[in-house]
């Protein structure tokens, strides 16, 4: 029942903001996720290692057809339920220097788009899945729409193209996978998902239900080449959408890949996985590439952040348990890095009304706590041993090399190329001269530094101490690779 908490409370708390007016809207809203924050947290610190799913429920949805409203936590979810239910109160407190028309349905809308990311994680039943998946595209789309930049229309309208353009494939695979299932009891087909993972598909059916999904996810990560709406996307919506857009949403795409790809289709990943690793690396070293000659501080997170989710996605197919352990610690790191860089490069506008390098410099002569900060947040997304971006990228290299040494050593670029781009943000923005858009600059105000004071704790917790978070993960990446390996023996 815990679950189903976790998904119905943020959408009765964000009801009940839209109620609210004036500064109390903040403060509601902090509560609101701070509640939250507290019930993922009892979920993770609850969560048996050892066993399946947890904490779930089971009601009729569409009964008769055996679709249910089902959902539960498991080893492949809990990070991400944990992700998601920390950065969501860290985003509305970065919002309590910022003043936003319409407050109420502003952060209803966060709050909205954290119950359908939860659904996403959580979803035991494939239609459940795909209404979540689809339910979170709409409160992002306001977000972007409303209080977004001068381009925001029509950023925003690609970028909702693309997302439907690709769930209609996702949608066609499950419905193909519904009818495949044999009839129970109750019903004359089955939606949940350990039932499609029994089905035994011929290898022509694996094969299209592979790119059915991959293209889906691949687009909501992104992996190359479906990546062309995510620059734009992220630097014309408000920060704290493109927080949950590069925190959290990217997220459900890769969790995607894990959930349903390579246990539904391991013979389709055995054909075509490779080239899906050949796309993400491709990504990796194109996305860095760009990010070493951007000057607007917000595109370049941007492109570092489709850079990193390249090497998730490679990690992912490579089909090692270091690859999947990889992948899942990787985006709870990857989550707090990429808020955290978003964070900088909006306190930077909010003071000097400019993201443009050239036109920054001298700031950390003012600012000890900023750049204490922003130089830990840094080190974390270069993947500096001890901080939280080392272990994902270390196991994610290392599946990949134990795939294929070569894209292992494309792979590895991105660790390089990392440091070339965030280190000359850092020099550019913070040393030097200052210009007379800097000269004033003032320090965090309390509402920041508690930003930064939450993250950095998990740079560092994740980077000493990560076996907290890779015992809770590691018994279903096992089961899964097993399983997988025991369906491609049994399918052949």
């Amino acid at each position: 029942m815990l679950t189903l908490f976790l998904i119905l409370y943020p959408a009765a708390a964000a009801t009940l903001i839209l109620l609210f007016r004036g500064e109390r809207v903040k403060q509601a809203a902090l509560v609101a996720a701070l509640v939250e924050l507290a019930l993922a947290g009892y979920a993770f610190l609850g969560f048996q290692p050892d066993a399946s799913s947890q904490f779930g429920f089971d009601y009729p949805w569409l009964g008769s057809l055996g679709i249910r409203f089902s959902a539960g936590i498991d080893g492949i979810s809990v990070l991400l339920v944990l992700l998601t239910g920390l950065l969501v109160p860290l985003i509305v407190l970065s919002t309590f220097n910022r003043n936003y028309e319409r407050p109420s349905t502003f952060y209803a809308l966060m709050l909205y788009m954290q119950a359908a990311l939860v659904g996403v994680f959580t979803a035991r039943d494939g239609f459940l899945f795909y209404l979540f998946f689809e339910a979170a595209l709409i409160p992002i789309y306001f977000l972007a729409a409303m209080w977004g930049g001068e381009n925001r229309i029509a950023v925003t309208f690609k970028f909702f193209v693309y997302t439907i353009f690709g769930s209609l494939f996702m949608l066609v695979a499950l419905v193909y996978l519904y009818y495949q299932t044999p009839p129970t009891a109750i019903a004359p087909h089955s939606a949940a998902i350990e039932d499609f993972y029994k089905l035994k598909l011929t290898a022509e059916a694996q094969n299209w239900i592979f790119w059915a999904f991959f293209i889906a996810f691949a687009i909501k990560m992104p992996v190359f080449p479906f990546h062309t709406w995510q620059p734009d996307t992220y630097v014309e919506s408000p920060t704290p959408a493109t927080m949950l857009l590069a925190g959290i949403m990217l997220k459900m795409g890769v969790y995607g890949l894990i959930r349903f790809i390579l246990p539904i289709a391991p013979l389709g990943v055995g054909t075509w996985g490779k080239t899906a690793v050949i796309l993400s690396v491709i990504g990796i070293i194109y996305g860095s590439i760009i990010a070493i000659r951007q000057r607007d501080m917000k595109r370049l997170i941007a492109y570092s952040s489709f850079s990193h989710v390249g090497l998730m996605a490679a990690g992912v197919f490579s089909q090692t348990e270091t690859g999947l352990q990889g992948a899942l610690v990787q985006m709870l790191a990857h989550g707090i890095n990429v808020v955290g860089m978003f964070f900088v490069a909006d306190i930077i506008f909010s003071r000097t009304n400019t993201r443009q390098l050239d036109q920054l410099g001298g700031i950390t002569r003012t600012t000890p706590k900023l750049t204490v900060f922003f130089m830990i947040i840094l080190l974390g997304s270069v993947a500096l041993p001890l901080t939280n971006g080392f272990v994902g990228e270390f196991l994610l290299l290392h599946g990949v090399f134990t795939y294929n040494n070569y894209l292992g050593l494309a792979a590895g670029f991105t660790i390089i190329f990392g440091a070339v781009y965030m280190l000359r943000m850092f020099q550019k923005s913070m040393f030097g001269p200052t210009s007379s858009r800097t000269e004033s600059f003032s320090d965090l105000t309390a509402s920041e530094s508690w930003v930064f004071i939450s993250l950095v704790l998990f740079v560092f917790w994740i980077g000493v101490y990560p076996h907290t978070f890779l015992k809770v993960t590691e018994p279903a990446v096992v089961n899964l690779m097993k399983y997988i390996g025991t369906a491609t023996v049994s399918m052949k």
